[in-house]
């Protein structure tokens, strides 16, 4: 009788992790570069045969891998990513990883993120640019070119979010190890003057919220189910004693 009702609390604190994601998800539907977290539920199988029970682990979340649409904006200083791959800022706890490509200027000249971090180019160094040049041309390769000249060049890195990822911020995500610049630049590329949306679907979200409530609704009533049959045998025994 307490075997169904430990199946019930584990599957509510499946559910609750899932509700949080999807909470989050939801609240970032409208982040430049946010990629939307997924959670991965296994099985957990105690005893043998006919005894055996059947528990839900609290599962592990990862990064979908979805690509979000792009968004022209007519900003130089905008940018989207082609393929898979990633810029690279430089926070103060260290290299974040980032698909959010809305940089700017600073009057030193370097090129930083909306929280003011340093622009990485592919070799993991601050990209600086002469301020009081003229206009930047960014080409799909990341190089960057003002007057003419070859000042830079955007880097593009390999990473692929580990299970049970850290977030940094809205969009960034912390790299377990240092990040490899991207070789094969025919498969990733820049796209200056764009940005790339969330790759979150508002309605299928809401619907995912809704499914998720009343599957926790289900294990509460069997929750209270198993409460009120347990009650009741322990007034039985009682009573016959």
């Amino acid at each position: 009788m307490q075997d169904s009702l430990y199946v019930a609390l584990s599957a509510q604190v499946a559910l609750e992790r899932r509700l949080t994601t999807i909470a989050d998800n939801v609240a970032n539907a409208g982040t430049v570069g946010f990629r939307a977290t997924q959670v991965k539920f296994e099985d957990v199988v105690t005893g043998a045969g006919g005894r055996s029970l059947s528990f839900v682990q609290t599962g592990g979340t990862y990064l979908s891998a979805a690509k979000g649409g792009f968004r022209e904006t007519g900003n130089p200083f905008d940018f989207a990513i082609r393929g898979d791959a990633w810029f690279s800022v430089q926070s103060p706890d260290g290299p974040i990883m980032t698909r959010d490509g809305r940089f700017s200027l600073t009057q030193e000249g370097t090129l930083v993120s909306t929280e003011g971090y340093p622009v990485l180019d592919p070799g993991g160094a601050p990209i600086q640019i002469e301020a009081a040049g003229g206009p930047i041309k960014v080409s799909p390769d990341g190089f960057i070119r003002q007057d003419g000249q070859q000042v830079g060049a955007i880097g593009l890195f390999e990473f692929t979010p580990p299970e049970n990822f850290q977030r940094y911020g809205n969009s960034g995500v912390v790299p377990p190890g240092a990040p490899e610049p991207v070789v094969d630049l025919q498969s990733a590329g820049v796209a200056q003057g764009f940005l790339e949306d969330a790759n979150v679907n508002p309605v299928l979200e809401m619907s995912r919220l809704i499914m998720v409530q009343r599957a926790f609704e289900s294990a509460t009533a069997a929750i209270r189910q198993t409460e009120s049959t347990f009650g009741e045998a322990v007034k039985t025994l009682g009573g016959s004693s």
